[in-house]
């Protein structure tokens, strides 16, 4: 099957479905990079009932930067807790971070974009590139109704900025609503700060409620102007890939 056909098939799929669909076609070779916000709860919850019928399951892994929220911890546990499933912890290189710091100090990313995409680098991309090494897929928790510049994410396409992993969004089409929905009837647990009007959480010193009704994005780097991703997620476009996708195990 190759992704024309892929995509074709997962458009008018359930996220569950998608992610069953992962689980068969790649296993532990598939990552699951979560964050511990709401949607990342949501695939979580679905993961856990997959049966793994002999095959490897998806990897579920989340990157600590050392700087996150009490409450995102306070999740984790939880998590762990809860479902059962091995949660791998991703750390920043600690060499990498003592330069950062002493290059800038601890808060250098409220000085310029240029600091703050470095933090993000070191803390953020860097350990999810080690974590990826291997990987032929991994899955995100993201939603075109996230913000204007992800409102073209696909179910699957190829993510160039990871060698051309294929990158699967099994909620893309779900809006905040769904996910609550979700949360709500399947009694997911989520991050205490949604409650406090954080609808987007990431790092404590880069991250803060917003009214009801603006962007959901709106906190995070909120000193910064124009669009701001962290580097994780870049050329999120529409369409697919042609290459094939690996043989089906």
């Amino acid at each position: 099957m190759d992704a024309v056909e892929a995509a074709r098939e997962l458009s008018g799929r359930s996220a569950e479905d998608c992610l069953r669909w992962t689980q068969r076609q790649f296993g532990s070779k598939a990552a699951f990079a979560s964050s511990f916000g709401a949607e990342d709860m949501v695939i979580l919850d679905m993961l856990s009932k997959i049966p793994l019928e002999g095959g490897a399951r998806i990897r579920v892994i989340s990157l600590d930067t050392g700087r996150l929220f009490q409450e995102t911890y306070d999740l984790m546990q939880e998590a762990r807790d809860k479902y059962g499933i091995p949660i791998e912890i991703i750390f920043p290189d600690h060499a990498e971070v003592e330069q950062l710091v002493a290059r800038g100090g601890p808060n250098l990313f409220y000085d310029s974009v240029e600091n703050r995409k470095a933090c993000c680098g070191v803390r953020k991309v860097h350990p999810l590139n080690r974590a990826l090494t291997g990987a032929e897929a991994w899955v995100v928790g993201l939603r075109r109704d996230q913000s204007a510049e992800r409102s073209e994410v696909s179910r699957i396409a190829p993510d160039d900025s990871h060698g051309g992993i294929w990158k699967i969004s099994p909620l893309a089409d779900w809006t905040w609503d769904d996910v609550m929905r979700y949360v709500r009837e399947n009694h997911v647990p989520i991050n205490r700060l949604h409650a406090k009007g954080f609808p987007s959480i990431g790092c404590a010193p880069c991250t803060r409620a917003v009214p009801p009704g603006a962007d959901p994005r709106s906190g995070r780097w909120w000193w910064e102007l124009g669009a701001k991703e962290c580097g994780l997620h870049v050329h999120e476009t529409a369409g697919v890939a042609t290459n094939p996708l690996p043989t089906s195990k």
